[in-house]
């Protein structure tokens, strides 16, 4: 182990963000930051893993820690540490990912995140700085500010009526079964400091070992929102915070499998469409198969419960089962049913760069929103097939081919008006020959697999749809 007084290979000598003398950090004096920074760069030192660790820098006053520690870095938007940490740890079981988050980014806005990656037992490391206050944006309440304290958003105490208690995160994750190891530490003596210092290590050393999910909560003085001497804030933090936050080991480990993915081994890319299902068969089967095709880009544009996303995998799965390169992206409002939906479908012969469809060959819309919004971006030459069940009056958009199917009408006789994303699938088959309707056919039972009585009706609906074109 280093020296106390010693700077490890893994802090930054100078902070170049800084102007004037780089020499010191951007912190307050007397802020808990600096100390929590050091712990961790000297850990990722001594225990020789600095090269494959990852910190995950927060919003608040510590956004700026990839300019000390010497380290891998993603910067986050606030309050989602958990989510990307779950990624990282994941895609790379090898790496130590480390959270770094305040009071504010972890038990407000990422308050439910932090409880779903402990509960799940995440194997990566979380330091939480509890300083009671927004510090950086003018000391606002913070889920973990002291009853009665003031602040600049409860200039009169905060009060059990108004903004409820103070939430205790250690306390609260270690109701759940999932984590290995909690504790509370603070800043303020050498004392405290020194435990702080070795609960970072153990935190640390616990994710490398492969133990599970380790969180350690520092109360950490913070003078500048406090509106204290520097003296004062560290006795503050060391002498009344524990009152409400007591200090210690909440957990430390248990002899639970859980059969967490924290074991699972990385899986090459050459094997994700065997692990998840998408293989598709080195011989292909389909006439179209080896023949030239230009790259089509289908956007298609409607309401949630017009099947428009379903009506886009179709499509994708039908281009790739052809043996082309097939991106398949959808975008959806918060809604389940009426709010707006698209998707992009690009079907294309070598390589796509970009799942982003700008300018769409072949443009679906369901209803005249979708007609108003992406009409205009179908390139010259292209294609506008609109549902003229939802849209009454022909659009007028020059230099591309406009054509209009009842897609509704066409449904409701087929008996089921849930059909008319097939009306419009067969509509695309008839107007462009990017996709075969063999394709589609011998796609339909791999996509809607899980209602098999249905795969008769949507090829009867995509049939109509040809039908209705031609």
């Amino acid at each position: 182990m280093q020296p106390a007084y010693s700077c490890p290979a893994t802090f930054y000598k100078r902070f170049t963000r800084k102007d004037g003398n780089q020499e010191t950090t951007h912190y307050c004096p007397g802020c808990g930051h600096g100390h929590v920074h050091k712990y961790v760069a000297e850990a990722l030192a001594d225990f020789g893993v600095a090269d494959r660790a990852i910190l995950i820098s927060p919003v608040g006053c510590s956004v700026f820690a990839y300019y000390y520690i010497d380290a891998g870095n993603v910067q986050v938007a606030h309050g989602r540490s958990p989510a990307v940490a779950t990624g990282l740890k994941r895609a790379h079981p090898d790496a130590v990912v480390i959270g770094y988050q305040g009071d504010g980014d972890l038990a407000a806005i990422g308050g439910n995140e932090i409880i779903q990656a402990a509960n799940r037992g995440e194997n990566y490391t979380v330091f939480f700085i509890n300083n009671a206050i927004y510090g950086m944006t003018g000391g606002q309440l913070a889920p973990t500010t002291l009853m009665d304290m003031k602040t600049s958003t409860t200039p009169a105490g905060r009060s059990a009526g108004n903004e409820g208690f103070p939430i205790k995160v250690c306390e609260l994750l270690g109701a759940l079964t999932a984590p290995y190891y909690l504790e509370r530490v603070a800043i303020g003596t050498p004392a405290h400091n020194r435990k702080t210092r070795a609960a970072v290590r153990k935190a640390l050393q616990n994710q490398i070992d492969n133990k599970g999910f380790s969180l350690v909560e520092v109360l950490s003085p913070c003078p500048t929102g406090w509106k204290m001497k520097p003296v004062d804030a560290a006795k503050w933090a060391v002498e009344t915070m524990p009152k409400v936050f007591p200090l210690g080991v909440i957990r430390d480990g248990h002899d639970l499998d859980l059969g967490h993915p924290r074991r699972r081994r990385q899986v090459a890319l050459g094997e994700l469409p065997k692990v998840l299902g998408t293989q598709v068969p080195d011989v292909c089967a389909l006439a179209e198969c080896g023949t030239p095709i230009a790259e089509a880009r289908f956007k298609i544009s409607g309401l949630g419960g017009q099947g428009v996303l379903l009506l886009g995998q179709i499509l994708a799965q039908a281009g790739m089962l052809a043996q082309r390169q097939v991106t398949w992206m959808p975008s959806y409002g918060p809604e389940m049913r009426g709010g707006t939906a698209s998707c992009n479908v690009i079907v294309a012969p070598e390589e796509i760069g970009s799942p982003l469809i700008t300018e769409p060959t072949v443009l679906v819309a369901m209803n005249g929103p979708s007609v108003e919004r992406f009409g205009k971006d179908v390139v010259a030459g292209g294609t506008l097939l609109y549902n003229a069940s939802m849209v009454p009056e022909r659009p007028s958009l020059p230099g591309i081919r406009i054509v209009g199917v009842a897609a509704n009408e066409i449904a409701d006789s087929l008996g089921d008006p849930r059909v008319q994303n097939m009306v419009m699938l067969g509509a695309v088959l008839a107007c462009d020959a990017t996709v075969s309707k063999d394709a589609v056919w011998a796609a339909l039972p791999q996509v809607v697999k899980s209602k098999p009585e249905l795969i008769a009706l949507n090829k009867r609906a995509i049939d109509a749809g040809i039908a209705a074109v031609k």
